[in-house]
């Protein structure tokens, strides 16, 4: 197929790009690269990948008419970023999210990078059909409606991730796996707002293989809401930070504030593992894979190494 990614040099695009390429489509990227061109380098030189150097929201989306399916990860993702960076925020995650999805034909897919963050502090487990909470958080807020112009498609596809943590060419440091182990291993302390807090999480590789997936089952899925995860991975914040402490010798501190960003749920995941879908990467596995990063990868890090 002819693919298209937005956001193809981020987190996970460009992982999703080089399977992409592995399992023979042709694939175009949409990136501003406002995070370096480095994500990419590694598949530049492949025959069937191509680049626009673009912003989603300019009003030129000619790059869009040639693509079988349109993978739009693109965007302005997590908590912090959306509340530094507001109006951006709505401008990316909704308008040009909408603006996409009304410049597509009807036969062309779109499948969208949606996120459980949606159901906010629900405190049960979360279907598809449960009530999204999104008045407390900007990012859940301007990604549901994104979803839903999406959704107004009938050649669309939702898929509501975990929270990803994992290692990836271009890293994220504020995802809160990846930003609990940094800390452990490069401070030695770790902070923790809303301890008993429970959110589902899923490494990076097996978000990429759930795009797949989704390619695959296009028939079964189009015009659906996937929660995309796995029941096995659901975790407290202090789950997390214990199991970091089996390979990290450093100081757990409980806050007594809420933290900020309100997440509280158990997803339910019956509805992506009822076709097929699971995570074969645990969050042990995880953790010790990211021990082993942060032990040398220092960016982001006040200490730096002499």
């Amino acid at each position: 197929m002819k693919t298209l990614v937005t956001g193809g040099a981020g987190y996970v695009g460009n992982l999703l790009c080089k399977a992409l390429l592995g399992a023979g489509h042709e694939v175009t990227i949409v990136d501003n690269f406002v995070y370096g061109y480095t994500p990419v380098l590694h598949i530049v030189g492949e025959p069937k990948f191509q680049v626009i150097k673009k912003d989603i929201r300019d009003p030129d989306r000619d790059y869009l008419k040639d693509a079988d399916v349109i993978f739009h990860l693109a965007g302005i993702s997590g908590y912090p970023a959306c509340e530094a960076n507001p109006n951006s925020a709505h401008l990316i995650n909704v308008q040009a999210t909408k603006d996409i999805a009304e410049s597509l034909s009807r036969d062309q897919v779109l499948i969208y990078a949606s996120t459980t963050s949606l159901y906010g502090p629900h405190g049960n487990e979360c279907t598809e059909e449960s009530p999204v909470h999104t008045e407390f958080n900007l990012y859940s807020l301007t990604k549901h409606r994104g979803e839903q112009h999406v959704m107004e498609r009938e050649n669309s596809i939702s898929l509501r991730w975990a929270t990803v943590f994992g290692i990836s060419p271009r890293m994220r440091a504020g995802l809160l796996m990846n930003d609990f182990v940094e800390k452990a291993v490069q401070e030695r302390t770790l902070v923790i707002y809303s301890g008993r807090s429970k959110r589902s999480f899923m490494h990076v590789r097996d978000s990429v293989i759930g795009y797949l997936f989704a390619l695959d089952h296009l028939s079964e899925m189009r015009g659906g809401i996937f929660n995309m995860g796995d029941k096995r991975l659901n975790y407290s914040k202090l789950d997390l930070a214990r199991m970091i402490k089996k390979h990290v010798d450093y100081e757990i501190i409980e806050s007594g504030l809420d933290d900020a960003d309100v997440r509280d749920f158990i997803v339910c995941y019956d509805k992506a593992a009822a076709l097929g879908y699971g995570c074969g990467i645990t969050v042990e596995e995880g953790v010790a894979e990211l021990v082993k990063l942060y032990q040398f990868f220092t960016p982001n890090s006040f200490i730096r190494p002499i």
